[in-house]
């Protein structure tokens, strides 16, 4: 930990960056509604690259990013664009809000796993009793109802499932590196090399959609995944990671299915079961259990 930042600051950021997250579920599902995934993401892509890298152009860096390190940099960009990012979108237009938010509450389960391999952390019992229950209450929810569950979303949960594994190493990988240089020039470059490979595929894509049946609210949900998730969650998502392990800060995603699937009942018409607030409560006592 570091002396400029208290615990309990450092955690009321990740609860911020975790509302923010918990939004992209509902919200993308709402624009995809419209837009088919592969031109939604290519405008997700163009502005938070854009953005980012005005705001890395504009600021002064003490430390020059070394050769060696831009090749894992651009390794980040392939996880996080083509892996992660895409194949979510893909995978949440093929099934439920709900579905995305409960398969990304699984991630502390693997990072806690490939942090130990990788970056050599260890697991604690009490981190991982909070694992426990909060998957636990996460469980809860889903066969309460308040996520449906059926073969007709299989697979765009597959799809979104090896979202998560990308994701896991987006975050393992790129924690050297954001020690090293700082959450807003890695989360820049990263998005910014991913986003150009990207770049050929997704203007293809576009150039064959119907713009002009899209509702200007499904373009404001476009503009939401571009700027309060993959600009400013994600860097709040690498800043906190700078100062804490990863498999700690990681039990925080327990908390985004009872947020995304509350809001996808109250926008979407999406069900939610009676047992909604018990797993709910079950999966925040874990994270509080994990954090004590």
């Amino acid at each position: 930990m570091t002396r400029k930042h208290s615990t309990a600051f450092l955690i009321g950021v990740l609860l911020f960056q975790q509302v923010l997250g918990s939004l992209t579920f509902p919200v993308a599902k709402y624009g995809l509604t419209y837009i088919e995934p592969f031109t939604f993401a290519l405008y997700r892509f163009v502005i938070s690259s854009i953005l980012l890298l005005i705001f890395v152009k504009l600021k002064r860096h003490a430390v020059p990013i070394e050769k060696p390190d831009i090749w894992k940099i651009i390794g980040l960009g392939i996880i996080i664009i083509p892996f992660n990012q895409t194949l979510y979108l893909w995978g949440q237009s093929l099934t439920a809000a709900g579905h995305g938010s409960v398969l990304f509450a699984t991630v502390p389960i693997w990072i806690a796993f490939t942090a130990m391999i990788h970056l050599k952390e260890r697991l604690s019992w009490r981190r991982g009793v909070g694992i426990v229950i909060a998957m636990g209450g996460v469980f809860v929810i889903v066969t309460g109802g308040a996520v449906e569950i059926g073969t007709e979303y299989l697979i765009g949960d597959l799809i979104i499932l090896v979202a998560v594994i990308a994701w896991v190493y987006y975050t393992i990988l790129g924690k050297p590196l954001v020690e090293k240089y700082g959450a807003v020039r890695i989360t820049a470059y990263a998005l910014g090399s991913g986003s150009l490979i990207y770049l050929p595929f997704g203007i293809y894509m576009a150039s064959k959609f119907d713009h002009a049946a899209v509702p200007v609210a499904a373009w404001w949900s476009v503009v939401y995944v571009a700027i309060g998730v993959s600009v400013f969650a994600y860097i709040l998502w690498y800043w906190v990671l700078k100062y804490m392990e990863a498999s700690r800060i990681a039990v925080f995603h327990n908390i985004q299915p009872v947020i995304a699937s509350g809001v996808a009942f109250i926008w979407l018409g999406e069900p939610m079961g009676l047992s909604f607030l018990a797993g709910g409560a079950v999966a925040l006592v874990g994270v509080i259990v994990a954090e004590l």
